[in-house]
């Protein structure tokens, strides 16, 4: 059972200041907003293009592909204006900031996804009922050039911050590049063999890729909503190394969670046997915790233990990712 936990004067609850410092540091560049600008442009500039083509054609691999590119560009434009926003300082009533919209991003764009391999889904077989005549040719030619500004945008975002919202808009682009190259084929094919099948079976195949990937992003941006234990992280093993520093009689209530991407907190109350011994171990515990465990934002209150020797009691155990 777990113990309230006590009410503390103002003086007694001490944080790390150096961890906390360090972690807001880097929480007020959260990013890669001007690399998901540039491939907003680039993406809503080939998609319009796209979709002429495809429509032109006759090619639902070329419209699944425009459409999804669309969806890009407004997944893209979620994701640079919460970069953007997340820039904005902390505030009294926003205290970590507003990182967190780059989490509500991913999730959103997650769901577009959803959206987007449902339509193909239902157009796709459609086609297969009633086949329509398609220009492979014109499917060729604008394939390539789709998956060149792909391959392009791509490697503009892979040279971003590494959040999970780019992330989120990477996953979006290698979609478009997956359907770049399944346009291509279904466009050789069609040009030399003339099986019109072609077409909505690879719209298929590159639905249900994107199916999975969005699936596995919805999860992590819950998680993170949800305020699970990175699944990084092991929480048994912090809270032994914690209570095995010299001084600590018990952790308890250790809660750890991610504010951000790469960005991990953690709370806790440490029962310790002299309070004169604390300004050692809370530089111990921050040095420990950054270098082996990877957590930059700690808060930790000090409390007298009445016995006990390193004993670790009262962890909530929030679900693993």
């Amino acid at each position: 059972m777990i113990r309230p936990i006590p009410v503390a004067k103002t003086n007694d609850t001490l944080s790390l200041d150096r961890g906390t410092d360090h972690v807001h540091h880097h929480l007020g560049h959260a990013g890669g907003y001007s690399h998901l600008t540039g491939a907003l442009l680039f993406t809503l500039s080939f998609a319009l293009v796209e979709a002429m083509a495809g429509y032109w054609s006759g090619s639902l691999a070329l419209l699944s592909d425009a459409g999804h590119m669309l969806t890009d560009s407004t997944a893209l434009g979620l994701a640079a204006l919460a970069a953007w926003l997340a820039t904005r300082p902390p505030s009294p009533r926003h205290t970590y900031g507003l990182v967190r919209l780059e989490i509500l991003a991913a999730l959103f764009n997650a769901l577009l996804m959803f959206g987007l391999v449902a339509f193909i889904a239902i157009e796709a077989v459609d086609r297969f009922a009633q086949p329509r005549q398609v220009q492979g040719g014109t499917v060729t030619v604008v394939a390539i050039i789709g998956l060149l500004v792909n391959l392009g945008v791509a490697w503009q975002l892979s040279h971003g911050e590494k959040t999970l919202n780019t992330r989120a808009a990477l996953l979006h682009v290698m979609g478009d590049m997956l359907g770049s190259i399944a346009a291509l084929a279904a466009g050789l094919v069609i040009t030399f063999t003339g099986w019109m099948p072609i077409d909505p079976l690879l719209s298929l195949l590159v639905s249900g890729l994107i199916l999975v990937s969005a699936w596995r992003l919805l999860g992590e941006a819950l998680n993170v909503l949800l305020e699970a234990v990175p699944g990084h992280v092991d929480i048994e093993a912090v809270a032994q190394d914690l209570a095995a520093l010299d001084g600590v009689a018990e952790v308890r209530d250790l809660h750890i969670w991610t504010l951000s991407s790469g960005k991990v907190a953690l709370s806790a109350h440490m029962d310790i046997h002299d309070l004169a011994d604390w300004p050692r171990i809370m530089t111990e515990s921050r040095q420990l915790l950054s270098s082996r465990h990877n957590i930059g934002h700690v808060t930790l209150q000090p409390e007298l233990a009445d016995n006990g020797s390193g004993r670790v009691v009262h962890i909530l155990h929030p679900a693993q990712p």
